[in-house]
């Protein structure tokens, strides 16, 4: 895919994230400068974050460029309220921007640090492949990066990412959220169009095809267990998540996109996500990728207008992972 768009993921997110800044109050969150004069934003580690946090974090992490709101659904009635992710840009929004993509690790202090960064700096840094099948790279003065983990960063992490964007430290909003706090609860299950639009691109399916995209997913309760909390916000997506993606081509490849979609064509379906993951001893990267996508997906072909269906919602396996207690 070539992106021949001049727009600028960083300077589309940057009023965003001056606007989650300024009503960090309100939103309970942290800011902190450090000494090196990077801003972390606490989502859920000292100070509490909540709901309204994790969505305006979703649309920095979707790089301006999308939409999400939370809203009330009929689908499962003991789990009613929801996320709904829009993009009319979902390539480069999802892929360019939300996919959390950029593995940053290192050791300090006797103890390893690891995270998976997304948000726009990662357009800037370029140290993914999927940015040169993408064709697309940003610069800008200032970026933040998007982290979903329990601990501030160390400054070799810091300086890592400034070393790789260019960028000075004090240009740099760190935002962290982690998986069992509320903001970072509805910033993971904001990527449910993130992971449909990751799939299409490990199925091959040409990108420069995907026009549009909506898709949907339930807000799990958060665990103080990590790992509970963890598949409880996967499994929203697997077992909840639906996705209406609008397509240019062939009915025949528009059909077989649908049907190659939803979760459950994974040879790892069928248990809730956290056994999956106990399972491969922790072991993310053993985990099918074909997993990780929507319960069930609508794929329109805009040339001749006609939808195909497929895959399936599964309240029992919801109810099991969200803990309802019958």
């Amino acid at each position: 895919m070539h992106t021949s768009s001049p727009m600028s993921i960083n300077q589309l997110s940057a009023p965003l994230l001056k606007d989650l800044v300024q009503q960090a109050t309100q939103l309970r969150l942290g800011v902190i400068t450090l000494s090196n004069g990077c801003t972390i934003v606490d989502a859920g580690i000292a100070y509490a974050g909540g709901l309204e946090a994790g969505r305006l974090i979703a649309e920095i992490c979707m790089g301006g460029l999308g939409h999400v709101q939370l809203q009330t659904n009929s689908t499962f009635p003991r789990w009613c309220f929801g996320v709904v992710v829009h993009s009319n840009q979902p390539v480069l929004s999802c892929l360019g921007s939300q996919y959390a993509g950029w593995a940053l690790e290192t050791e300090y202090e006797h103890e390893k640090f690891f995270a998976l960064g997304s948000g726009p700096a990662r357009a800037i840094a370029n140290r993914e492949q999927l940015f040169t099948d993408l064709a697309y790279e940003d610069s800008a003065e200032a970026t933040c990066l998007v982290l979903e983990t329990d601990k501030n960063p160390p400054l070799e992490i810091i300086e890592k990412v400034a070393r790789d964007t260019n960028i000075k430290p004090e240009n740099l909003t760190f935002i962290l959220t982690p998986t069992r706090s509320l903001a970072g609860t509805v910033q993971i299950v904001a990527r449910v169009l993130e992971v449909a639009m990751h799939k299409i691109h490990t199925l091959g399916f040409d990108l420069s095809l995907v026009v549009d995209g909506i898709a949907t997913a339930p807000i799990p309760p958060p665990s103080p267990d990590f790992l509970t909390g963890m598949g409880r916000t996967n499994d929203a997506i697997l077992f909840g998540g639906q996705a209406h993606l609008f397509v240019n081509g062939s009915d025949a490849d528009a059909q077989a996109l649908a049907e190659a979609l939803p979760s459950s064509t994974s040879k790892d379906y069928g248990k809730p996500f956290s056994e999956v993951f106990k399972a491969v001893n922790m072991d993310f990267y053993q985990i099918d990728s074909l997993l990780f996508s929507p319960a069930a997906v609508i794929v329109t072909a805009l040339e001749s207008g006609k939808s195909y269906h497929a895959g399936k919602l599964n309240a029992a396996l919801l109810d099991l992972s969200f803990g309802f207690n019958h």
